[in-house]
């Protein structure tokens, strides 16, 4: 009987604790006024430290968005790529914006909100250069840094018609594209958006995008409330132009109209 008892009492136990942990954050989060965001501070655009010391860029601008739509004070915090997820899962933090992708063993930890914010490998070039598709690409010549991830997935995808002059270095393929030794450049949108705030005559455009791999808010598990919260604003800041806002600004490029979830 005795041991029944006990079984039954720590059951309770186990079932509060259960209802303890898995009680609305949205709510906690309104009650006490303040929602603690953890964000980048050593990758540039996402998140830097400025020259006056303060945090910015696309994941602190959508941050002070998210805060500022629920009506409560912005806590930022500091993460690097290895501890952000911990630092939610631990509930140091509240969410996750710090350019984070998606994959199958990060689903298995949190769940994640619609893309805002677009991260990918494309082709990009200057102005004038009429390539919308890997189709396009006949008879051009694209630089790409040799064995890089956009070398792989263009090689994949080109012609045998397509010249691929392949750089040692990313500052290398930079160069060559700056100097007008090639027009059109296989790299990333961080890449793109560095060229572009750098050398803004030589701003080079957008063509296709290669293999994507936009950005999410990574929020804990069993926390739908505020999931749906989070996307609701999501959406919110998409057709009120906010994303694209803040693409333009920190990307220098406009936000995709395939930005997929």
């Amino acid at each position: 009987m005795f041991n029944k008892t006990l079984v039954g009492f720590f059951s309770l136990l186990l079932c509060l604790s259960s209802f303890i942990v898995n009680a609305s954050q949205l709510e906690d989060i309104k009650t006490s006024g303040v929602i603690k965001v953890a964000v980048p501070q050593d990758f540039p655009p996402f998140g830097f430290v400025s020259t006056d010391m303060s945090l910015q860029g696309y994941d602190i601008d959508m941050a002070e968005y998210i805060a500022k739509s629920m009506g409560v004070r912005l806590e930022l915090v500091p993460v690097t790529s290895a501890n952000r997820v911990p630092y939610l899962q631990t509930r140091k933090v509240d969410l996750i914006i710090s350019s984070l992708g998606k994959n199958a063993e990060r689903q298995r930890a949190i769940d994640f909100s619609a893309a805002y914010a677009p991260f990918f490998l494309g082709v990009f070039g200057k102005e004038g250069v009429d390539v919308s598709s890997v189709e396009g690409l006949s008879g051009q010549v694209v630089g790409v840094t040799r064995g890089s991830v956009e070398d792989i997935e263009l090689s994949k995808l080109a012609g045998k018609d397509v010249t691929i002059r392949r750089f040692e270095d990313n500052n290398t393929t930079i160069s060559a594209y700056v100097s007008g030794q090639v027009d059109l450049i296989a790299t990333g949108n961080v890449i793109a958006s560095e060229i572009a705030t750098k050398f803004p005559k030589r701003h080079p455009e957008t063509k296709f995008a290669i293999k994507n791999s936009p950005c999410f808010i990574g929020v804990r598990k069993g926390q739908k409330s505020l999931l749906t919260e989070v996307n609701s604003l999501i959406q919110q800041a998409y057709t009120e132009g906010k994303l694209n806002d803040m693409s333009v600004n920190w990307l220098k490029l406009p936000l995709p109209a395939d930005l997929a979830s």
